[in-house]
């Protein structure tokens, strides 16, 4: 049996100051402190995540003859042993894939619905929106788990292995323990107030009424029990089962600690909303940059078609040749229309006519592109354009600003030795979604419905995010596979962070494309997020260096962002060996292995 990796214990600046809290001394780790690996070279196939744990349950997936799909499932399901507070079976996704037989790229949305009661004043009482903080730590947060779906649909028309196998390292993680470090104690300290307000919470992830000590084996035996239910019966246990009466009990009378004042607000889950859920195989979208063709995950995801018009802004430019205040420039420049655009067009698409086509379209892009000047800086919030009427300049439009997103999620990139990829992000939308463990089941359940608008953001402008019944609220995850002009895989990646997903997609995209940056330091590079606001956000690197000044005197204004996503890639090198990439310092760093490691 494989004892669980050590996962990193390096301190995230931003959790320091609670990692000593009701502190006691560790007791002495089960395996020797191993440091996580952010790159890794070689054959046979390549893993990246955030977890170690996680990297290496697809990797023994890869070892015995599975493929990509296979890998990435299982690396999945053992993040949602280790990052519970990010991913797992009670929230959804967005799965990528390339085929490299047919050379053609696939996409799976496994996006949570609204329950099919749901209307557009799901998150109004009396008339007003409720206030975000009353909204997240309840059952109407909760949505429909599209993840178990998305498993499902992928191993049947791609996979090669039973599900109970690729289950079964996950499962012995869940049962055997990982070592807690700095990062999962430090977000388990975020959350413990309202992690507090629900007993099952409290009793799972607050050991002994406790935050868990950096060191500790922590161990999740109700999950590994659900995991080996879901291998023996399928993931029919969830939405026509069992566990699925369970997460409808859970969602619509939240168990709360009747002494904590809480107000879980119950939600209208039923099990028809389970057994009708399905998650949708769809074309991606698709556009060309520096001759690369770029596909990524259509709506009801935002993040492929807002990255695509920001590259397709950026084409006219050669960034290669730019200064490093010119490049910022005008990649914040190019995210701030985009990010326009999205608030005005993407919903999910069975409910809003989204102009998915003319929004990726170069003649579109052309005419948002001319509103960049090289001397002054937007105003934000900024109009959208009409991709169906390309208009030079235009700016007739009525702005509305971009509503709030939550910042958690994972992201997972697979290869293997065939050559298929698979970029897959998974939420369970905030850190420590609902708060909300479904009794004796071992996992969250998401808050994914306040990815809707409460209400319009602008009364006067048309929202195509607000809630409705069975409907998909808008994501930005942006899973993204690059290939060649001869549809061969270049590069593929992904990452968390809410609505920074999009703007980190794409500045490690041509931060890797055009400035010519290694895959693992366009990761690592500090980042800038401009999301349609009137402040781009920057992490430190960028806050504190003279850059910041260079770009303020063009008009620019900035706010500090401590940390700014997580990401993950894989690389095709020219001489068939794979590259995995992930973080150096982001929440305590990423996981990069391959099958073989090049020597």
């Amino acid at each position: 049996m494989r004892r669980p990796v050590v996962r990193n214990l390096t301190v995230l600046a931003v959790s320091a100051a609670v990692v000593s809290v009701g502190a006691a001394a560790p007791p002495a780790p089960a395996t020797a402190p191993a440091e996580k690996v952010p790159v890794a070279v070689g054959h046979g196939g390549a893993v990246a995540s955030v977890d170690a744990d996680a990297s290496a349950a697809g990797i023994e997936v890869l070892k015995k003859g599975g493929n990509a799909v296979d890998a990435a499932v299982a690396t999945a399901a053992a993040l949602g042993v280790t990052e519970p507070y990010s991913a797992g079976i009670g929230g959804g996704g967005y799965f990528v894939y390339y085929d490299a037989r047919s050379r053609t790229v696939h996409t799976v949305d496994g996006r949570e619905t609204a329950p099919l009661s749901a209307d557009s004043e799901l998150f109004q009482e009396n008339g007003k929106p409720l206030a975000f903080a009353d909204a997240v730590s309840s059952g109407l947060a909760v949505g429909t788990p599209g993840t178990p779906a998305t498993w499902r649909t992928a191993l049947d028309k791609w996979g090669s292995k039973r599900l109970a196998t690729l289950l079964d390292p996950a499962e012995r993680l869940a049962r055997d323990g990982f070592t807690v470090d700095s990062t999962f104690r430090a977000q388990t300290a975020a959350n413990e107030t309202r992690f507090r307000y629900f007993p099952d919470t409290a009793e799972l992830f607050l050991p002994g009424g406790e935050l868990p000590v950096v060191g500790s084996t922590f161990k999740n035996p109700d999950l590994a029990r659900t995991y080996r239910q879901l291998g023996r019966e399928g993931v029919g246990a969830i939405y026509r089962g069992d566990i699925g009466d369970d997460i409808v009990d859970t969602v619509n009378k939240p168990p709360v600690d009747p002494d904590s004042g809480w107000n879980a607000r119950p939600g209208e889950l039923s099990d028809k909303d389970l057994a009708v859920y399905r998650a949708k195989l769809q074309a991606p979208t698709r556009t060309t940059y520096r001759g690369l063709g770029v596909y990524s995950i259509a709506p009801s995801s935002s993040g492929g078609t807002t990255v695509g018009e920001a590259l397709n802004i950026l084409e006219g430019r050669d960034l290669s040749k730019a200064s490093d205040v010119q490049y910022l420039h005008r990649y914040i420049e190019a995210s701030r229309i985009a990010f326009a655009d999205r608030g005005r067009w993407v919903g999910d698409p069975a409910f809003e006519d989204v102009p998915t086509k003319e929004l990726l379209s170069q003649r579109y892009a052309d005419s948002r592109a001319c509103l960049i000047k090289d001397d002054a800086v937007l105003t934000s919030p900024l109009a959208p354009g009409d991709p169906r009427h390309p208009a030079r300049c235009a700016t007739g439009g009525k702005a509305a600003p971009t509503t709030y997103e939550g910042e958690s999620t994972t992201h997972l990139t697979v290869a293997d030795k065939w050559g298929n990829v698979v970029a897959y992000t998974l939420t369970i939308e905030q850190t420590g979604g609902s708060g909300i463990t479904v009794p004796d089941r071992g996992f969250i359940l998401n808050n994914e419905l306040t990815d809707f608008s409460f209400a319009a953001a602008n009364p006067a402008v048309h929202d195509p995010n607000l809630p409705g019944p069975g409907k998909r609220p808008r994501s930005s995850m942006a899973p993204t596979i690059v290939l060649d002009q001869r549809a061969r895989p270049v590069v593929a990646l992904g990452t968390p962070g809410g609505a920074t997903i999009i703007t980190t997609v794409l500045q490690t995209l041509t931060g890797f494309l055009d400035r010519g940056l290694p895959l693992v330091d366009a990761i690592a590079a500090p980042r800038a997020s401009q999301r349609n606001a009137a402040q781009t956000e920057l992490e430190p690197g960028l806050y504190d260096s003279p850059l910041r000044k260079q770009l303020e005197a063009l008009g620019h204004s900035f706010r500090l962002n401590p940390e700014i996503g997580a990401a993950t890639a894989v690389q095709r090198l020219p001489d068939g060996k794979w590259l995995a990439a992930a973080e150096k310092v982001r929440r305590g760093g990423g996981s990069a292995m391959v099958v073989r490691p090049a020597r």
